[in-house]
């Protein structure tokens, strides 16, 4: 038996019950979203900050060496936009967040910046070995819009992803609802994802556990690849 959170509360599962096309390491991969210098930097000139994803980088590390020796594989996910800014600000939509998110935390200087292809923001800051796989050109909230990922995936013979990175209750929670749209079984590490704040961290980790997949730590889901 291996514990997961639903709804906030403690749940015991039977990895090789009903629950066993979630936990196969054999196909499934980890998605890692957004955990690059344009949301982590700690640069005032940073255009997107994410500052509690930074609490996370250690872990996400050592979550997916644990993962590439299990043998699953790492994809790192990545927003990247044209340098014209057709894709977003110049655009004839521009995204949403430009205009919402300020409202809660203020002007944001460099936004006009965000994830511009070849520039310093796009790098990642977690750890990216030969092995593993990059998607970019995520230009909106999910790692599946308009990017490659759903291909790579199927290509892969993946089932059932695992969602790390930032943030929880947006990017993540996008990118888990498109996941199970298209039939994959999802997987959220609840120690390996950050949100906004605190309160609508655990409100997205409560959406994802009652309509979208298994939320669980990522020593249960390790646990349970190891007794697969």
């Amino acid at each position: 038996m291996i514990t997961t959170d639903v709804y906030g509360r403690e749940h015991r599962i039977d990895p090789s019950g009903e629950f066993a096309a979630w936990l196969d390491p054999g196909h499934t991969a980890v998605v890692s979203i957004d955990m690059h210098e344009g949301h982590l930097s700690e640069d005032p000139d940073c255009p997107c900050p994410a500052p509690r994803g930074r609490e996370i980088i250690g872990a996400v590390d050592a979550f997916h060496r644990s993962a590439r020796a299990a043998g699953v594989p790492v994809i790192h996910v990545r927003s990247t936009v044209r340098t014209s800014g057709v894709d977003d600000v110049r655009g004839a939509s521009p995204s949403a967040w430009r205009l919402t998110f300020p409202q809660h935390v203020g002007e944001i200087p460099g936004a006009d910046g965000h994830a511009l292809e070849g520039s310093r923001w796009t790098e990642f800051v977690t750890e990216v070995a030969p092995e593993d796989e990059i998607v970019s050109g995520k230009k909106r909230l999910s790692a599946f819009y308009p990017t490659d990922l759903d291909f790579l995936l199927r290509q892969m013979g993946v089932r059932a992803v695992v969602l790390d990175g930032i943030m929880a209750d947006c990017c993540v929670l996008n990118s888990a609802f498109d996941a199970s749209n298209l039939g994959y079984r999802v997987v959220v590490p609840n120690d390996l994802v950050r949100g906004t704040d605190e309160h609508l961290e655990a409100a997205a980790l409560a959406m994802m556990s009652l309509h979208l997949g298994l939320v669980l730590p990522s020593a249960s889901l390790l646990e349970a690849w190891g007794s697969a």
